[in-house]
């Protein structure tokens, strides 16, 4: 990979994504730490950081909190050997103590890979509720404590299929079945945001939630379960897009730029305590989404799909309503065409097909 020119490519977008710094100063001259800080969510935070410590000189400290550090260090280096970004090499289950400098936490540990949920839901289980009473409890002790952004799930909303549905409110809860093994994470997540609720009134502690739904960009693996990340590696490496469920299920995808930008400004709102649903709005079928990826490639791309009409009434909807971060002065930058472009431009230009 060419560090230089994939530095100057997320530079770019973070730009483009940063609508207003100012909103931001509030990080100015303060320490950050992210659990599962070596995810998705921890490499576009700190690319955001990065680029606003060289352009506006923020002066923002990183602590990024992982377990396999040193991989991260050979595989993204533009990252690792940034002078204001610092390791903790550490399960978030077993923090017993953070450094006493750090004034923002974002909470954003756990795999949302749902094979990982299936496969081993006790684990799942075991990560979201002790890592998250850690990262609580060592934050308490904290002296200079600012806010706690904690990142929770779109899946806490459950089961919100309806024909002619609306986008999900934060005040929106679906049904859940508490005795299927699939609803190990939703629960679990749910039981967390419970635990930030205690947190927040019998200790006082400065909580804020985000819900994330889908995103999409950079740093994006393409061997995820996820439809938009399928059907963008099997036309990179010459093969069709097969869809396997419902094509008529609606999605929508926020790009990764922007996804940390709302991130750090939500973080850095004097209010707390607050909910806020972090994604697009801008929805699209599953079977549209194919076929707006096909155009996006200089060759023919057949779409097939294991679709039938007995699943015509089980359409499931899940796009957020943003009305709320929109009060905040967010927006989505990239539209959904031009997150799918750049997201593809990017594994074209550094051959991140595979990972």
């Amino acid at each position: 990979m060419n560090s230089l020119s994939n530095s100057t490519f997320i530079q770019q977008d973070c730009e483009r994504s940063c609508t207003d710094v100012e909103l931001l100063r509030p990080l100015s001259n303060k320490n950050i730490l992210i659990t599962g800080g070596t995810g998705f969510i921890g490499k576009w935070i700190s690319e955001m950081i990065i680029y606003l410590n060289k352009q506006f000189g923020f002066n923002t400290k990183i602590y990024l909190l992982a377990r396999d550090i040193e991989t991260f260090k050979s595989e993204y280096p533009t990252i690792s050997k940034n002078v204001n970004i610092f390791f903790i090499e550490q399960d978030v289950k077993y923090i017993s103590e953070l450094p006493s400098d750090i004034n923002y936490v974002v909470n954003a540990a756990c795999s949302p890979d749902s094979r990982e949920h299936v496969s081993q839901p006790l684990k799942t289980i075991d990560t979201i509720l002790k890592g998250t009473s850690a990262v609580l409890e060592t934050s308490y002790r904290l002296p200079d404590l600012e806010n706690i952004l904690h990142v929770s799930s779109n899946y806490i909303y459950g089961n919100v299929t309806k024909l002619n549905q609306k986008n999900i409110f934060e005040s929106d809860l679906g049904v859940m079945e508490c005795n299927s093994i699939h609803s190990a994470y939703g629960e679990a997540k749910r039981m967390a945001e419970t635990l930030c609720s205690i947190y927040r009134n019998q200790h006082r502690l400065p909580i804020t939630i985000v819900r994330p739904f889908a995103f999409i960009g950079p740093y994006q693996k393409l061997d995820k379960p996820w439809a938009v990340n399928s059907f963008i590696r099997e036309a990179l490496i010459g093969g069709n897009i097969r869809i396997l469920g419902n094509e008529n299920n609606v999605r929508s995808y926020m790009y990764g730029s922007d996804m940390a930008y709302w991130m750090l400004r939500i973080l850095s709102v004097e209010y707390t305590g607050e909910i806020y649903n972090v994604g697009s709005d801008e929805a699209i079928s599953i079977l549209e989404l194919s076929k707006l990826i096909t155009k996006l490639f200089n060759r023919n791309i057949e779409v097939t799909s294991r679709y039938t009409k007995d699943n015509h009434n089980k359409i499931h909807s899940l796009v957020p309503d943003i009305s709320k971060a929109k009060s905040l002065d967010l927006t989505n930058t990239f539209s959904l065409n031009e997150s799918l472009a750049r997201t593809i431009k990017w594994n074209q230009l550094f051959n991140n097909v595979y990972s």
